[in-house]
């Protein structure tokens, strides 16, 4: 952590602030991982004693279900066992990365351990850019076309992708919401840009004020810092159809499926 400090506290990018963070916080999941599984190990063999605690370990393994221990250190997820380790190194891997490669031009959202981080961190971007208050502003959003040159960073704002769209799906050809696909339950959401930019001067147009959660469960408790630990925020997303209309449909984003 200090070696990680030392390289990105200089803290010229408020990215770099989110990176640290979030490195924090995985530290904290995967020494929680590794040494109950190896604490595991040794109380299998009869080396150290088999607390209740390796014993809940032990039989949440069994049962393919993520062990109560490493969820008191984790992010929330419903998924089962083995898709929940595949999904925590996919997280490492997107952090490992960006450490070694600079900022990644395109954010994967779903990927954070704490999602307001990263949504403030591009406010603060914004707002030292261009000497504005952070909390004149807000955001609005554009959903990008698949042949979206991501080569570079857009302008101001970030790309973010990995979300998912639940009690709908994105038309790509209109560019709006439309009705699900019979039998389809999920539809992924193409690459939008986060475009933040002063409350008063967001353009007027049909708009659904879209939900975003972490998980389907699609309810939280406060955290101490005073969010949800499953809302996200509301995005602006295009709809030519009455906001009730989606709202009556569930529509939301999700950054991660149950399976």
């Amino acid at each position: 952590s200090s070696g990680i400090n030392a390289e990105y506290g200089a803290y010229k990018q408020s990215m770099n602030t989110v990176l640290v963070q979030e490195m924090g916080r995985f530290n904290v999941l995967s020494e929680c991982v590794r040494s109950s599984l190896v604490n595991l190990q040794k109380a299998i063999k009869g080396l150290v004693v088999m607390s209740q605690e390796l014993e809940d370990v032990a039989a949440a393994v069994m049962n393919g279900k993520i062990p109560e221990m490493w969820m008191g250190k984790s992010y929330p997820s419903l998924k089962p066992l083995g898709s929940y380790v595949n999904d925590l190194i996919q997280r490492l891997n997107f952090l490992q990365e960006w450490y070694d490669n600079g900022v990644p031009n395109v954010f994967w959202v779903s990927g954070f351990y704490f999602t307001q981080a990263f949504i403030t961190g591009v406010k603060q971007n914004y707002a030292r850019k261009y000497t504005i208050p952070i909390d004149t502003l807000s955001f609005d959003y554009d959903v990008m076309p698949e042949d979206c040159d991501t080569s570079k960073p857009p302008e101001d704002g970030a790309y973010v992708n990995g979300l998912f769209v639940d009690g709908a799906r994105w038309d790509r050809e209109k560019n709006v919401f439309a009705e699900s696909t019979p039998k389809v339950l999920f539809d992924t959401m193409p690459m939008i840009q986060m475009k933040p930019m002063k409350k008063l001067e967001i353009p007027e147009r049909p708009i659904y004020w879209c939900p975003v959660y972490k998980t389907s469960e699609r309810r939280g408790t406060l955290s101490t810092t005073g969010h949800s630990t499953n809302f996200v925020i509301d995005m602006r997303l295009s709809s030519d159809k009455p906001e009730m209309h989606w709202v009556l449909r569930g529509l939301a984003l999700l950054c991660q499926l149950d399976d």
